[in-house]
């Protein structure tokens, strides 16, 4: 379907909107009805909006929003306004991954000023994804990820602080933060065997954060599946428990083939992530570091 007669269309609207907005703004305009043009012209933004989306214009498309949300803005519309940045950000994303940010953090500022908390959240966790997929910055989506867990803690989500706050966990450990990121899966692993929905996950995080241990150093990582068996009997029976010890053995008795045969063995049972095997081979690294050293 040809959509070019459809931009035509929108950039017609565009104009129009823009000769509304300056009557508006005119001494006589705004003595006589300047308030509705102003409105008038909001709508005409929007449906040029649209009509660019339909085009797949994605740039001419946000920015029709953007006009539209600075607008509602100037006739004190905030919530109106946020909405349209938000359709400005998902417009962007397609195409100008930096300027779909600016949209949504001028939405996030609307809706903390109207203390809509759990909304600026997600739209921060939005702002995440854009970081970690288009940008790749990963500093970036991890201080998105943070405040939107502080937003969602200050409303009593806690699964959905939890949510981005392993987010943040998993970059840590890969930015070799070990303790920042152990902190974290401790945290969400205490939480998680006090409740009965999710006991099960409670071991997936004490594996996680032994794991970060056992990056840094042995001995702490022997004394935190110590403590995390402690803390959580269930832990002791769990086969990410019994890799551990394994593990700690291998890497007491210098020898690569038996760490390297436990986590075939893992395995084979349950599939190894990309990020617990990035985790498995910088622990394998340090004991074949240590066997060279002893040569």
């Amino acid at each position: 379907m040809d959509n070019s007669g459809k931009e035509k269309e929108a950039m017609a609207l565009m104009a129009e909107a823009e000769k509304k907005m300056k009557s508006s703004q005119s001494f006589f305009g705004a003595m006589f009805g300047g308030s509705s043009k102003m409105e008038e012209a909001c709508d005409m933004y929007v449906r040029a909006a649209n009509m660019f989306k339909m085009a797949k214009n994605w740039c001419a498309a946000g920015n029709a929003f953007s006009q539209a949300a600075l607008l509602h803005l100037q006739m004190q519309s905030k919530h109106d306004a946020a909405t349209n940045f938000i359709d400005a950000g998902n417009a962007f994303k397609k195409a100008d991954p930096q300027e779909a940010i600016n949209c949504l953090n001028r939405a996030i500022e609307i809706y903390t000023d109207m203390g809509r908390f759990t909304i600026a959240a997600k739209h921060h966790i939005t702002i995440a994804e854009i970081y970690e997929t288009e940008l790749v910055d990963i500093d970036k989506a991890i201080a998105h990820y943070e405040q939107a867990a502080d937003y969602y803690k200050g409303e009593e989500s806690t699964s959905s602080a939890n949510k981005c706050l392993l987010k943040v966990a998993t970059y840590a450990a890969q930015l070799e933060q070990y303790p920042k990121a152990i902190e974290i899966y401790e945290q969400v692993g205490t939480h998680a065997m006090d409740s009965t929905l999710l006991k099960y996950s409670a071991k997936d995080h004490f594996f996680k954060a032994a794991l970060c241990h056992f990056c840094v150093d042995m001995l702490n990582a022997k004394l935190a599946v110590q403590k995390y068996e402690e803390m959580f009997p269930a832990f002791s029976d769990a086969r990410e428990c019994k890799l551990l010890k394994k593990l700690l053995d291998a890497c007491e008795e210098q020898n690569v083939d038996a760490y390297t045969d436990s986590v075939k063995e893992f395995d084979t049972i349950s599939r190894l992530d990309q990020w617990l095997t990035t985790m498995l081979l910088r622990i394998k690294k340090t004991i074949q570091d240590d066997e060279s050293d002893l040569r």
